[in-house]
């Protein structure tokens, strides 16, 4: 990793973390994310890493689903938005996961899996390119 990038949000749940990037256009708990593995449909997994999305998709249940996740050992360290709602900011609450929106969307296109993320809890985010991310 040799590249670091500084992007700067609003902190709306508080923490650190840091953990590698999962990147989506947009999220949908309800769904989208397996409650008991962290797996997401497309076989990608959301455990101890830092989603990166540009905006929330889905339902009132998500919230429960993020819960869901933090109880069963699968939620992700944080998540970093462009946009949010406020299904997303209960769900991060209640399952205890920094979270940081508010981030321009062309900023986040340049995030990419395998990325390492780091939420410093002021919200200032570091990314570091990885070698492998694509």
């Amino acid at each position: 990793m040799s590249e670091a990038l500084t992007l700067r949000g609003r902190q709306l749940v508080s923490g650190r973390a840091v953990g590698e990037a999962v990147f989506l256009d947009a999220i949908s708990f309800y769904g989208d994310v397996d409650p008991t593995t962290g797996r997401l449909r497309d076989g990608r997994e959301v455990k101890d890493k830092v989603i990166v999305a540009l905006r929330p998709r889905g339902s009132t249940v998500g919230s429960y689903i993020m819960y869901a996740l933090r109880v069963n050992g699968a939620a992700p360290a944080g998540i970093v938005m462009s946009r949010v709602d406020p299904i997303i900011v209960a769900g991060a609450v209640l399952a205890e996961v920094p979270l940081v929106a508010f981030i321009d969307e062309n900023q986040l296109r340049g995030v990419r899996d395998g990325d390492l993320v780091e939420l410093l809890g002021d919200g200032t985010i570091i990314v570091r390119k990885s070698a492998r991310g694509s």
